[in-house]
């Protein structure tokens, strides 16, 4: 452990589902422990790309390695790119000092785990989804603390490690405004209507019905296009 000020390690990536709750708890870090060092390893080509910068963290990246679920021909080329890229991951938890490590599943959490694990750096899982992923499934084998939304999400954890149901990290502005509509309702109502420059008391359309509407509109131009 880094004397006065902790390292903390997030990995994970590739879609909402993981980069969102990441950066939840990225945030919460950093409401209880301003002084802590958080960064994040994810991939180039998740939405951890934009997402993670955005928010104020740096962004290591590796390749995607998916493990290979059938006989192919990427099956022989995986143990290579397993060991280059456990490598990196490795090269990025010494530069970085990582105290702990917290994976949120995704391509970039696997070999993250494996390789946390074999440094002996202590590794808190949390998953999202109601049927863990294969990169959760690994990581269980070896970490100290699970977090779910779901029980019975197929995760496997060693013995000794702390297994706690603590739901779904949300970022602070969701949070916030999750609270303010349970407080008064009506108020955010009115006070949203005003950014948006609408009529509180007239319903807004939902984006599936805005989707019908955008294919009505088109259908409707392509048939008069038709007829002239």
């Amino acid at each position: 452990m880094n004397q006065g000020t902790p390292h903390i390690v997030l990995a994970g990536g590739g879609t909402a589902g993981h980069v969102n709750p990441l950066l939840a708890v990225a945030g919460a870090i950093r409401d209880i422990e301003p002084t802590a060092q958080v960064t994040v390893i994810g991939t180039a080509v998740g939405l951890e790309k934009d997402l993670v910068p955005e928010a104020g963290y740096e962004l290591d990246t590796i390749e995607k390695v998916p493990f290979p679920r059938r006989p192919n021909l990427y099956m022989l080329r995986f143990p290579a790119k397993w060991k280059r890229e456990t490598a990196k991951v490795r090269s990025i938890l010494e530069t970085r000092h990582a105290d702990v490590v917290a994976g949120f599943g995704g391509y970039a959490s696997a070999p993250v785990y494996a390789t946390a694990h074999k440094m002996g750096i202590p590794i808190a899982i949390h998953e999202q989804n109601a049927r863990a992923g294969m990169a959760n499934k690994l990581g269980a084998r070896w970490a100290d603390f699970i977090g779910t939304v779901y029980e019975g999400t197929g995760l496997k954890p060693r013995a000794g490690a702390d297994v706690e149901r603590v739901g779904l990290p949300l970022r602070p502005a969701i949070a916030s405004l999750t609270k303010r509509i349970g407080d008064d309702r009506a108020a955010v109502r009115r006070e949203s209507a005003a950014q948006l420059g609408v009529d509180p008391n007239r319903p807004l359309v939902g984006t599936q019905n805005c989707f019908v509407c955008l294919l009505l509109i088109r259908a409707k131009a392509y048939t008069k296009a038709q007829k002239l």
